[in-house]
């Protein structure tokens, strides 16, 4: 299939994008929208910038053609630094597949539909979405521990009884262990979707691949007999100690890995928080609580009312019944 076929086809399933739909880069999962559709081009506009970008026709042709020389699919890793919506959009036509976990964009017959498109859901529809509670250990500690926190004022320590304090240190530990737990879990998730170098930005943050380096001594016998090779004394080193063999590596041929045993693991850095968009979501948290309060109180205040309609109406008053009786009767 040609090209100039190719881009129609795509321009047609681009307009057929929901208008309020959110679409993320592959890599750095930055958030865009789709804002018009030309001929020769796609225009586009970050979430995070009040500004419009035009994607050119040309540029999609690259891509394309790349793709196709792909015997494997292309890899993401090679796009350059503002090429990323190109693959997120060419990922709408229905003959490119995008997968997002092993960064590939790959031409097929059989296209899945793009993992890169979220459609947004109406305040209404948000509004009326069923809420469930989590099957996690982490969330029952985190409402017990804010339950303690509103009984009492965790900035005056050392004015709460002791039966108090102890409570709030054992949800403190409770939740750190069960947070720790989930946060490890969510790492390894991450882990298989992120890629070095590239920062990936959500909601309240974001988080970058990085490696962590660990080393560890070999046996004794290895360390020394190397030195002594390279003409350092057992001497100088004979309790191998870390620093001591540290002074030898400075003023030897010798390489890091003849002496220690070294292991890189991976992990996921906080690279940055969003304190504002925090607090502006815990301050909506306030304020559907403090609604919420104001609609029970005011459903309390019908009940009560209603409660005392149904006594004035059903309580019997002998004196007042005898009396008009008798005179219904004169």
């Amino acid at each position: 299939m040609s090209f100039s076929t190719s881009w129609h086809n795509l321009l047609d399933n681009v307009e057929e994008v929901a208008d309020d739909a959110t679409l993320y880069t592959p890599l750095s999962r930055k958030a865009f929208r789709v804002t018009d559709v030309q001929e020769h081009r796609v225009v586009i506009e970050f979430e995070d910038k009040d500004e419009t970008r035009p994607l050119q026709r040309d540029q999609f042709e690259t891509l394309f053609q790349r793709v196709n020389d792909a015997h494997d699919g292309f890899d993401l890793d090679r796009l350059p630094p503002d090429g990323e919506p190109y693959a997120t959009v060419l990922s709408l036509h229905p003959r490119f597949e995008l997968n997002d976990r092993e960064s590939t964009l790959t031409e097929t017959e059989t296209s899945t539909g793009s993992p890169l498109v979220e459609a947004q859901l109406s305040a209404e529809a948000t509004a009326e979405a069923d809420r469930e509670e989590p099957d996690v250990s982490v969330y029952s500690d985190a409402l017990l521990l804010i339950d303690a926190l509103e009984r009492h004022d965790p900035t005056d320590l050392n004015g709460m009884e002791t039966p108090a304090l102890v409570n709030l240190y054992t949800l403190l530990s409770d939740v750190q262990r069960n947070a720790n737990d989930l946060r490890q879990d969510v790492r390894s998730v991450l882990l298989d979707r992120l890629h070095h170098d590239r920062p990936v930005s959500g909601q309240f943050g974001s988080v970058q691949r990085t490696t962590r380096r660990n080393r560890s001594l070999k046996d004794e016998e290895t360390v020394l007999n190397a030195l002594e090779a390279a003409g350092i004394d057992r001497e100088r080193v004979t309790s191998v100690d870390a620093s001591k063999v540290d002074d030898a590596l400075d003023v030897t041929e010798l390489s890091e890995s003849d002496l220690y045993e070294i292991e890189e693991s991976e992990y996921v850095r906080k690279a940055e928080v969003d304190e504002a968009e925090k607090e502006t979501r815990l301050q909506g948290l306030k304020d559907q609580l403090a609604a919420a309060d104001e609609d029970t109180e005011d459903l309390q205040e019908e009940i009560e009312e209603l409660e005392d309609r149904i006594d004035d109406l059903t309580s019997f008053d002998s004196a007042s019944s005898f009396h008009t009786k008798s005179g219904g009767e004169s």
